[in-house]
């Protein structure tokens, strides 16, 4: 048997260990080939290729990125898209596919599956917002990054009696501030499931300086003020319609400035966020996703994603990972607001 792996979307830390994970224990327990392909649904789409075997899988684990490529290619979105990808498929003889990414490389994996291939889906994103699944791999190196830079930053923003604001990583989901702000004591963490308000924000953070600290807010990308809406880069849509973030942390530290007279900087942690050697929860999480996603393969369960619930890995409907996302739930949130101000 002949199976293809392809990784899409954003890099994530971890996408090598479920590569290493899913061609260790199909080479040597199930005897199966293994092609990589290159860059997303563009690998498939366009034949680009590279060999996966034990040779090119060892040692991969502690890297960060994705040793295939990634792109937010979209089949669907490209004529005649799908059937060059079966077409590719069958000329090189692959019967099933690993496809691991988050929303949208799921989303093509489902219709794909719909349409008669074979596919097996490992889910992953950084933002953790997939639906039916506890965690996501990359979410707790993404956490502990945010984290790290939220400790460092507390030192010179005492130093200089300054206010910080972190914005960090989250499109519709708060899950990396909600985690990063508590594990970091932040003055106060603001999502995109509750829009804030800017008053209350300036009252936070003069709060803080009565009680002889400096604050530090950490915000998501995606959060949204009270009269106000999400802020974006342009109006330039990708592949699936996503609109380019950007300066929400630089807007809100104007405001508290207006609103505060007190000296406000930014931190946008960006990309870094999704860089460099995953932890070794990851790691665990990202191995355990590939030997069961090959595992399903073998029992020719297709149109599924392996998921992890509570610390089992169980199997679910590959369809149930993106019909909705999972969101910050207002008991989480509301545990945070304990510590705000």
């Amino acid at each position: 048997m002949r199976i293809g792996v392809l990784t899409g979307g954003g890099d994530c830390p971890g996408l090598n260990g479920v590569i290493r994970g899913v061609v260790r224990k199909g080479v040597k327990e199930y005897g199966y080939e293994f092609v990589g392909f290159r860059d997303g649904w563009k690998g498939p789409l366009e034949g680009l290729t590279m060999p996966l075997n034990l040779e090119t899988t060892r040692g991969i684990l502690p890297k960060g990125g994705t040793i295939l490529g990634s792109s937010r290619t979209n089949p669907f979105k490209i004529e005649n898209g799908v059937e060059r990808i079966k077409e590719n498929l069958a000329k090189m003889g692959v019967d099933a596919l690993v496809a691991i990414g988050g929303e949208d490389t799921l989303g093509v994996a489902t219709k794909l599956d719909s349409l008669g291939v074979k596919v097996v889906g490992v889910p992953k994103t950084i933002d953790n917002d997939l639906n039916n699944t506890d965690y996501t791999f990359g979410f707790d190196t993404s956490v502990n990054i945010a984290m790290e830079a939220i400790d460092r930053l507390h030192t010179t923003a005492e130093s200089h009696h300054r206010a910080l604001v972190v914005e960090v990583m989250g499109r519709h989901a708060g899950w990396i501030a909600l985690h990063a702000g508590i594990a970091g004591g932040a003055t106060a963490i603001l999502i995109p499931e509750v829009k804030f308000s800017v008053d209350k924000v300036a009252k936070w953070v003069e709060s803080r300086f009565a009680d002889g600290f400096a604050p530090i807010i950490v915000i998501a990308e995606g959060a949204i003020p009270q009269d106000g809406d999400m802020m974006v880069k342009d109006q330039t849509l990708d592949s699936f319609g996503h609109v380019k973030l950007s300066g929400i942390g630089e807007w809100l530290s104007q405001q508290i400035e207006e609103k505060t007279g007190k000296e406000t900087r930014t931190v946008v942690l960006g990309h870094i966020q999704r860089g460099g050697s995953p932890t070794a929860f990851d790691r665990v999480l990202s191995t355990r996703f590939g030997v069961n996603a090959i595992t399903a393969i073998h029992e020719g369960d297709f149109g599924k994603m392996v998921a992890l619930h509570g610390t089992t890995i169980a199997r679910v409907p590959l369809a149930s990972a993106t019909t909705e996302l999972k969101l910050v739930r207002p008991e989480l949130y509301a545990e945070a607001e304990v510590f705000f101000g």
